[in-house]
């Protein structure tokens, strides 16, 4: 026996919340949302580190369909606030009756006799759907990038992204592998309570400023006014949109000015020549992700911290070896070394028409129309998948134009009185083709490593353009892109 609904929706982050939320506001309440973990909140429950913080302005992260807008209390949220609002979102829309926690969702098959998919879990429940949306995202299975010895030792270690809140840090000599976006938040915070700070780094990254600050009282009565907040929303907007000439290779006044404002803010914050070099990246900016942060470059500058960028051989029981021969000594290692970005799924299986499999599928580089559906897997739909991921604006503009699109697919379906829709493969083909080649003139595309793109330089996580290109291009649902599937064995 088992539990049957419309709608299934893998993941109870910022994705997938909004996409139930749009749902219940088309009048749908057939759906389910399950839940890997024990609570809501995605990435913002994961993250709890010290300085945990959004890198857009708060008040373009969130959903612009939402009629109630946080009041949020500074120009970037912070996580716990982040988290509060997502909590507020749920009751507000009354998605709690739909969220299953502990749901772990270890295989989705297309059943092709009975027109649905269905889903296992990890515990053996078993759920039919006539649509899987999977909202999973892409950060949020840490990576040790294969650093070898670990296991070996001694003290205290753990991924940023499951923090110790156990491990008291004061008075001791700390570690920090890595140096992107989670690091130079943690670096901050911790670097006034440890005895010693090591930041272990293995490419530089740009920095822009961030000007971080609490809104004082008169703004907040500003924006209490709806029109106000959004006036302020479509200016940090237009602002972002005006970036994406940044994330280009090939020099353009943008892009210039974004160099410019690195290298000063690089310049102001480090006086010494010598760690300015290594701070200084050899790759084109907006290859790997440009880092929004005021504060990092003035920790570096303490007695009490050390930057080595020396490549890390191993982990030993005292510390951490570097390819030098030297052993750093910690009581305490944190690896703000990211996520695994590229295989998308995990341990997820998915299994669609006539038995394929998703994951071979993917083993080049994970791909889909409009980073929304894959051929041969009907009715499946991605929020946040393959190369919609963006360098210079919020996210959450992307996933509310996929809460569109996959509306658009629900309607088609039932003005088609069709069982399912599936994106024909030619159409997949000469979308893909097409992205790939607008790529390449991207900085994505540059010459250096990073979770965009495969060893072999297929980009798989990044969008080619502007928020706007992406709005233009899922605005309407292409009918003859997809075959209609008129009953469940056709």
């Amino acid at each position: 026996m088992s539990d049957e609904y419309k709608v299934a929706i893998l993941g109870a982050g910022i994705g997938g919340l909004g996409m139930a939320a749009r749902l219940r506001m088309e009048g749908e309440t057939s759906f389910v949302i399950l839940e890997k973990a024990d609570a809501i909140g995605g990435t913002w429950r994961e993250n709890t580190y010290p300085g945990a913080a959004c890198d857009v302005q708060s008040h373009l992260y969130w959903y612009a369909f939402d009629d109630e807008q946080p009041n949020w209390s500074r120009l970037y949220g912070q996580q716990p606030e982040i988290r509060a609002n997502i909590d507020s979102f749920v009751e507000r829309h009354g998605l709690a009756e739909h969220i299953r926690l502990d749901a772990e969702v270890s295989r989705a098959t297309w059943d092709d006799a009975g027109g649905a998919w269905v889903i296992e879990t990890v515990s053996g429940e078993q759920i039919r759907a006539e649509l899987f949306i999977g909202a999973w995202g892409q950060l949020n299975r840490p990576s040790f990038k294969g650093i070898p010895g670990r296991e070996s030792f001694r003290g205290e270690a753990f991924h940023s992204a499951q923090w110790r809140h156990d491990v008291d840090l004061t008075g001791k000599r700390v570690a920090v592998v890595g140096n992107g976006a989670s690091a130079v938040q943690i670096v901050p915070e911790i670097a006034e309570q440890v005895a010693s700070l090591t930041v272990f780094q293995r490419s530089a990254n740009y920095h822009v400023p961030r000007m971080d600050r609490p809104y004082d009282p008169e703004e907040l009565r500003t924006f209490s006014d709806p029109a106000r907040l959004r006036e302020s929303r479509e200016a940090f907007y237009a602002e972002h949109e005006s970036w994406v000439g940044a994330m280009q290779l090939e020099s353009n006044p943008v892009l210039d000015e974004f160099y410019r404002i690195a290298r000063e803010l690089l310049d102001t914050q480090v006086p010494d020549p010598v760690l300015r070099e290594k701070l200084w990246p050899d790759y084109p900016l907006g290859c790997k992700r440009v880092l929004v942060a005021d504060t990092y470059y003035p920790a570096l500058m303490r007695d009490d911290v050390e930057l080595v960028t020396d490549r890390i051989a191993e982990v030993v029981p005292e510390g951490i070896r570097t390819q030098d021969g030297t052993v750093h000594e910690f009581d305490v290692v944190v690896f703000a070394t990211g996520f695994e970005t590229l295989s998308f799924l995990g341990s997820l299986e998915i299994t669609g028409r006539d038995g394929r499999s998703l994951r071979d599928i993917w083993q080049d580089g994970a791909h889909a129309y409009l980073g929304i559906t894959v051929n041969g897997f009907p009715n499946f739909f991605l929020l946040y998948g393959p190369n919609t991921n963006l360098g210079h604006n919020s996210i959450i503009l992307m996933l509310e134009c996929q809460y569109d699109y996959v509306l658009q697919a629900l309607r088609a379906r039932e003005a088609h009185s069709a069982v399912a829709l599936d994106v024909r493969a030619d159409a997949m083909q000469r979308y893909n083709d097409q992205l790939q080649e607008q790529l390449r003139s991207t900085a994505f595309a540059g010459g250096c490593n990073s979770w965009y793109k495969t060893a072999e330089g297929h980009i798989t996580n990044n969008w080619s353009g502007s928020v706007d290109d992406y709005r233009q291009a899922t605005r309407q649902l292409q009918v003859e892109d997809y075959e209609m599937l008129q009953s469940a064995t056709a």
